[in-house]
């Protein structure tokens, strides 16, 4: 092969390439997370530890790259900032690993496929979002809206046999855990949980516009920039699938048929959602054109032409339209 045609494989398959890392960072991470809590980890120490090392590792980049760039500190800014905080890395975060301890960590990484339909309805409240009752797209995220919601609620309260994998692993240290076996009442409190993380991480999300804290945002970014944020959304599941993958096989996790038919349905609305958005968009791109394109051609042209003034002489101040 090539260097220019192992180069141009390259170029097509990068984003595929960056967005399957990023999301088995995300199982990975996960697993490692509620390993931790399933043996006595306090979600809250967890929690503070995290933020404090983020910190630790993004101030100084903060300060020395973008303290030129940044607005300068008003009460206003200094008001949005401790909302941020508060909505995000605060009631967000302890939730949904609180959430996660009660359950598990592939459930918890199914719940959070909610979060599109979430923000669309909060933005569409707030008169972010606008929303055409006759527009196709409009009733596909409508639709897709409240299918997640239902995959949501089946996760919850169905649980049916357990499905075993071939790949389960039957002999871990998980079962020392009192974790091991969940319970309905567990089910129900954990997805109450990680369901309020996730309206406060949507309003987090709509406040702030752009999230951009961490590595692995930074390659969402890098993934948005070649091939939009539809495509990025589109492999959220990918995390869920490599999760249930991990953690049945190293923390011998169980799924019963409830879980897997919510977490489908679940992922059926979020792939209706986006495409309704995607559509919408490209609809918005695309009378944006035409205005512009309106725009130009109603825009006055003026000609400088001579005219006789009052006092005889010519004079090329006027402007006819």
């Amino acid at each position: 092969m090539s260097k220019e045609s192992f180069k141009g494989l390259y170029d097509r398959t990068k984003p595929f390439m960056f967005i399957i890392f990023l999301q088995t960072s995300y199982a990975v991470g996960s697993l490692v997370i509620k390993s931790a809590l399933n043996k006595g980890l306090n979600h809250y120490t967890f929690a503070v530890y995290r933020n404090a090392i983020a910190t630790l590792f993004f101030g100084p980049l903060a300060f020395f790259f973008e303290r030129k760039a940044r607005p300068k500190m008003t009460v206003s800014i200094f008001l949005k900032i401790i909302l941020l905080g508060l909505l995000e890395p605060v009631i967000d975060q302890n939730l949904f690993y609180a959430g996660m301890k009660s359950t598990t960590a592939t459930f918890a990484s199914a719940m959070c496929n909610i979060l599109p339909a979430i923000t669309f309805v909060m933005a569409w409240m707030l008169r972010l979002e606008k929303v055409k009752m006759k527009s196709l797209h409009s009733q596909v995220k409508i639709i897709g809206t409240l299918v997640t919601i239902g995959g949501a609620m089946i996760m919850t309260l169905i649980r049916g046999p357990e499905i075993q994998f071939p790949w389960t692993n039957n002999h871990t240290l998980h079962h020392q855990s009192p974790v091991n076996t969940m319970s309905t009442q567990d089910q129900i409190k954990g997805s109450l949980m990680i369901s309020v993380g996730c309206i406060s991480w949507a309003s987090f999300v709509i406040l702030q516009g752009v999230v951009c804290s961490g590595f692995a945002y930074y390659i969402s970014g890098v993934v948005m920039r070649d091939r939009g944020p539809v495509f990025v959304t589109a492999f959220n599941p990918l995390s869920m699938v490599i999760i249930s993958i991990l953690e049945s096989s190293f923390l011998a996790e169980k799924l019963n048929l409830g879980n897997i038919v919510g977490a489908i349905v679940i992922v059926l609305g979020l792939y209706l959602v986006i495409w309704g958005k995607s559509k919408d968009q490209k609809q918005q791109g695309h009378e944006s054109s035409l205005n512009q394109q309106e725009n130009g051609m109603k825009r006055p042209i003026k000609h400088s032409v001579d005219v006789v003034n009052s006092h005889g002489k010519p004079s090329s101040d006027v402007e006819v339209v």
